[in-house]
Parts: structure tokens; C-alpha cells; sequence
């Protein structure tokens, strides 16, 4: 499993996308078990809420490319890597003290991800909030039933 950390504070993961912001996750990647040069990294993603649309029942959301951090350790220095731009990021996830990394270019594979999401129709809002209204009204009205029927009340 990847370890990850949130670096953006005050992140609201239950925001619709229309009034979230940009958020930067830190991920600490495990060297792969079977290539001994190879590192290997999970994303989490957490699908925010989006407008229903009109036409199609679908939206695009563009995952950018990450910053690729490296550390150098000094008892083993890499040509290209004190060459770098300096980021200052905590040295683990666990560990609060703070490490220079060096942002490393890299050619990717593919200019962007981006992921297709499902989303709801206009056209069913009336239905969506009718319906809502009438199982919220039932089951407050069950509820109610329930506490008066089977209730002791001692005043």
C-alpha cells in the first residue's frame, strides 16, 4: 500500500467540485518487490459531486501529470539530482522534520489521465427531490409511529 499525506489544509473532501480547490497529496512510493529498480505508487481518488448536465450523463476529470521528488542523500550524491530545483517536503510520512527534494524531470507516457464520470441528468431533478421528500416524509413519519407506540414517557 502507498503511503499518503495531505499537504492543502483546510481540505473539504465532501465539497462539490464547483467550489473545491485544487489539492496537493503527497505520495511516498515502495520500491517495487519484483524490479529492483522500479517504485511503485497508488493515487487515491475521491470522485466529488458535479452538477447534473443537460445533454449526457457523463463528465471528463484531468488527473495532471505529479512532480516526480527525489532525495539526495549526501553519501550518495547523483550527478543530475543536485542539478534540480530544491521543493521542501517532510522527509517521511511519518516524520515531521522537513527535507529538501529535488523535483527530477521525467518523459512521461501519456500528457494527461483523464477519468470519464457518471453524472446525473437535469432532466431528473424533479423526479430525484420528489421522490427524496416523499422517503424522508415516510420514514420521519415511521419514526415518530415507532417513539409514540413504544415509547415510555415519564414526565
Amino acid at each position: 500500500m502507498t503511503e499518503a499525506v495531505m499537504v492543502s489544509e483546510n481540505f473539504d473532501i465532501e465539497a462539490p467540485n464547483y467550489l473545491s480547490k485544487e489539492s496537493e497529496i503527497l505520495l511516498y512510493a515502495k520500491q517495487d518487490s519484483q524490479c529492483v529498480d522500479c517504485f511503485q505508487a497508488f493515487l487515491p481518488v475521491h470522485y466529488r459531486y458535479h452538477r447534473p448536465h443537460s445533454k449526457d450523463g457523463e463528465t471528463f476529470i484531468v488527473v495532471n501529470n505529479p512532480d516526480l521528488l527525489m532525495y539526495c542523500h549526501q553519501e550518495f550524491p547523483i550527478l543530475k539530482c543536485w542539478a534540480q530545483s530544491e521543493v521542501a517536503a517532510p522527509c517521511a510520512l511519518r516524520n515531521k522534520d522537513i527535507c529538501q527534494w529535488k523535483n527530477m524531470k521525467y518523459k512521461s507516457v501519456y500528457k494527461n489521465v483523464t477519468l470519464q464520470v457518471p453524472v446525473g441528468l437535469t432532466l431528473h431533478t424533479s423526479l430525484v427531490c420528489s421522490v427524496t421528500l416523499l422517503i424522508t416524509v415516510l420514514c420521519s413519519t415511521l419514526i415518530l409511529v415507532a417513539v409514540f407506540k413504544y415509547g415510555h414517557f415519564s414526565l
